[in-house]
This record gives structure tokens, sequence and C-alpha cells, in this order.
């Protein structure tokens, strides 16, 4: 076998590991056990290099575009094979009242959809709100936005205050929603209770937790709030956004064919 010739010198001269081992070993390059062990180890490089590289696995990106998807950022109503991206008063109503009906945190599931749709929270708000956000005395909750939106205190109503105490005295640890180790409730399991609701509730609709805070926005339009409160209300920083509701609210159209 030949020092520096053929794939078997090229092997060992670059392989620091191989000529660490055979100088331990007082192993000889004419010994019969060189020969076997550098066999070997050439036979190993051989089948590693007969497959090919491993791919690369694509970007988030480029899955987007394989799947159809991209730049479209969260699910279209299309997508989802919605009609609507919002729930009716009354399917609202309804989501409530099947969310406080089934598992064994009925009273803290009733409030989630409750509180989503009352202040137009989104998922990730709804999660992170906290017992000092919440005034009792003063009825009102503070409200803190994220996309950079506007912060705002909003009113509590009667029956959602009493329902907050009733919760207030069955939780521990700092945030309205906690699981029973007192953390904060996971997006994931939000999304999950309110589309058990919606089924159970018989809403014809795929419901999701941002379908309540568009509820929110389409109700308020049709009782024919001015655009620039809606606006405030859920912390909207361009109004363009807000539009989206008015322009679509059925009050424009009262009175037509009278």
């Amino acid at each position: 076998m030949g020092s520096g010739g053929g794939t078997e010198g090229v092997f060992i001269e670059k392989n620091k590991r191989v000529k660490k081992y055979c100088a331990r070993a007082h192993i000889g390059v004419n010994s019969p056990q060189f020969v076997y062990f550098v066999a070997s180890e050439v036979a190993i490089m051989a089948k590693i290099l007969a497959f090919p590289p491993p791919e690369k696995t694509p970007p988030k990106r480029e899955l987007l575009k394989v799947s159809g998807n991209a730049g479209k950022g969260r699910l279209s109503n299309h997508d989802y094979g919605r009609t609507r991206s919002h729930l009716t008063p009354d399917e609202v109503d309804a989501l409530t009242t099947a969310a406080g009906q089934v598992g064994r945190h009925r009273l803290r599931d009733r409030v989630i959809v409750l509180v989503a749709f009352r202040h137009a929270l989104r998922v990730t708000e709804l999660v992170n709100l906290k017992w000092d956000q919440i005034d009792f005395r003063g009825a009102r909750m503070h409200v803190i936005r994220l996309k950079k939106g506007t912060p705002a205190t909003q009113p509590i109503e009667g029956d959602e205050l009493r329902l907050l105490r009733r919760l207030k005295r069955e939780t521990e640890g700092a945030f309205v929603f906690a699981t029973e180790r007192g953390g904060p409730l996971s997006r994931s399991t939000v999304n999950k209770l309110i589309t058990r609701a919606g089924e159970l509730a018989g809403i014809p609709l795929k419901v999701t937790p941002h379908m309540l805070r568009h509820s929110t926005g389409f109700y308020l339009a049709n009782k024919d709030i001015p655009t620039r409160t809606i606006q405030a209300y859920l912390g909207h920083v361009s109004i363009q956004h807000t539009s989206a509701y008015t322009a679509l609210s059925e009050g424009r159209f009262k009175n037509l064919f009278r």
C-alpha cells in the first residue's frame, strides 16, 4: 500500500484521529493491523459518501409559498371555510352559555368569552390579563393593547363584575384566567375551549377567539356608535382598521325603502 497515492493515503493524511490512534497503539505502517484498520475506515467513509447530503429544510416563507398561503399572515375566512369573521349578539350569548356548561373550570371559561367580547381583547391580551388591571370599586378595567395599540380604561358592567368577583375568590395568583398552578392559560387552551363552545352552541362556523374581537366592532358599529369612539375602544392606531366595521354596518341601510 502506498503512503501517499490512492484514496487510502489521502484519507490517512487528513484524518488526525486515525494517526493518533496508530501512534498510541504502536501500530506500524506495514503491519497487518494497520492495513485492516485503514481498510475499515475507508469502507465506512465510502458508505457515508454514497448517501447524498441531507436537504436543507426550506425556510418558513418557502413553505408558505408551497402551501399557497404566502404573505397572507392569519388565515382568511375563505381558508377556514367561513362566510363571515364575527358572531351575532345572539351567537355570542349562546357561546358564553355553552362555555360555562362543560369542563372542570366552567365559571372561568364562561368569563373568558364574556370578557373577550365586552373588551374586544385579542387572545394574548386575554391570557395576560391580571387582577391589578381590574378596579372592583370603580367597576373599570385598564386594557393594555398589543400591536402598539392605544391602552384604555373601560367600564365593567354589573353582570360581568359579579362574575369576576366570583372568579377572584376561586383563583390564586396574579392572572385572571389562570391554570391550576396559577400561571396564565396558553393561547392554545383558549382557542380549543372557544372552538369547543362554538360547536356545543350549534354555531355554524368554526369559532376562534379573534372572532369575538370582530364581534365587538360590528356590535358597536350596528349601534351607530361614532367611528372615533369605536377606534378608541378597540385600541386601533389607524382609523382605517375601524372603518372596516362601520363600512359593513347594517345601520347604514336602515329605512332605505321607507
